[in-house]
């Protein structure tokens, strides 16, 4: 493994390398998301009726440009998110097992649950206003407007007007069913990656390589999408609000659920779905490799004492 430094660069290459491919789904989910809100089945335009058809209605009106929209602000949040999750999770992991079973080799379902959540709560904290303004731009269309409509020049346009309306507060508007939704992903992705990686290896007798990172990371990624999506659903929501339309995020989901049913929660799941999977395959798969790489950098450039306070 490498170090904590080392490690939390290789998640940021490893999450920018992901969204590069997967960004164009996550736009089409969130309109999904975004599309009806607060307005009951019957009376909600269906403007886009799915994955497919949600990336072609945009890529028809608005061009690459328009599913690629906020892709700069996903480079800085994935680097942020990921390399905090990817970072700080083995550490953390050896940390709290070795106080707690004197053997940092044990594997406690429970410390990696709680590994894992800690990690991406402190990421999604952390990146959480380039999140916010990623939101507000994907959601953004003059053509086929869902939600509220932000428009934005750019990242830092967006960065600076909502600080200059509404300071750091509203820059961290959100970020509540943020660090949730980001919890409840992280404590089961790597917990779920790892455990499917060991379960392969001892009775598939699959060996170390791109095929075992990708089929355990597969299965991760279909646990992430079935567990995140509600509080993601809640979470775009409240990103996306002008003034205080929701109080919170129980009055959101609440409302929500209530104007347009239990399901209207799991809005989106499929373009979720196609935007989680190969994004959670891509990410683990290139954290594996980036990770080889940086302890190959470390291992030339930094001299072992100084390795080992970091």
């Amino acid at each position: 493994m490498s170090t904590g430094i080392g490690s939390f660069i290789a998640g940021g290459i490893a999450g920018c390398g992901a969204v590069t491919v997967t960004h164009s789904f996550e736009t089409v989910k969130i309109r999904l998301q975004l599309q009806g809100e607060l307005q009951s089945k019957k009376d909600a335009p269906r403007l886009y009726r799915g994955v497919l058809h949600g990336a072609s209605v945009i890529l028809k009106n608005e061009g690459m440009r328009g599913l690629l929209r906020g892709l700069s602000c996903g480079y800085i949040y994935q680097m942020t998110l990921n390399g905090c999750r990817l970072g700080f999770y083995e550490p953390l992991r050896k940390s709290l097992t070795t106080a707690l079973f004197k053997d940092p080799n044990v594997q406690s379902f429970g410390v990696n649950i709680f590994s894992g959540a800690a990690s991406g709560i402190l990421g999604a904290a952390a990146g959480s206003p380039f999140f916010l303004v990623k939101t507000r731009l994907q959601s953004y269309s003059p053509f086929l407007p869902v939600g509220t409509q932000h428009h934005y020049r750019s990242a830092w346009d967006g960065l600076s007007t909502i600080y200059r309306n509404e300071g750091v507060k509203g820059l961290y508007r959100g970020v509540g069913p943020a660090m949730v939704r980001t919890g409840f992903g992280s404590s089961v992705q790597l917990p779920t990656y790892f455990f499917a990686k060991r379960r392969l290896v001892k009775h598939l007798g699959m060996e170390e390589g791109p095929a075992l990172h990708l089929a355990s990371s597969a299965a991760s990624g279909v646990v992430v999408c079935c567990v995140m999506h509600p509080p993601d659903t809640v979470m775009s929501r409240m990103y996306n609000q002008t003034g205080n339309l929701y109080s919170g995020a129980f009055d959101c989901l609440f409302r929500t659920i209530k104007t347009e049913g239990v399901l209207a929660v799991y809005k989106g799941f499929f373009a979720h779905l196609a935007r989680i999977l190969p994004h959670t395959v891509l990410t683990l798969s290139l954290a594996e490799q980036t990770n080889k790489i940086m302890r190959r950098i470390e291992d030339r450039v930094l001299s072992k004492p100084l390795k080992e306070k970091l």
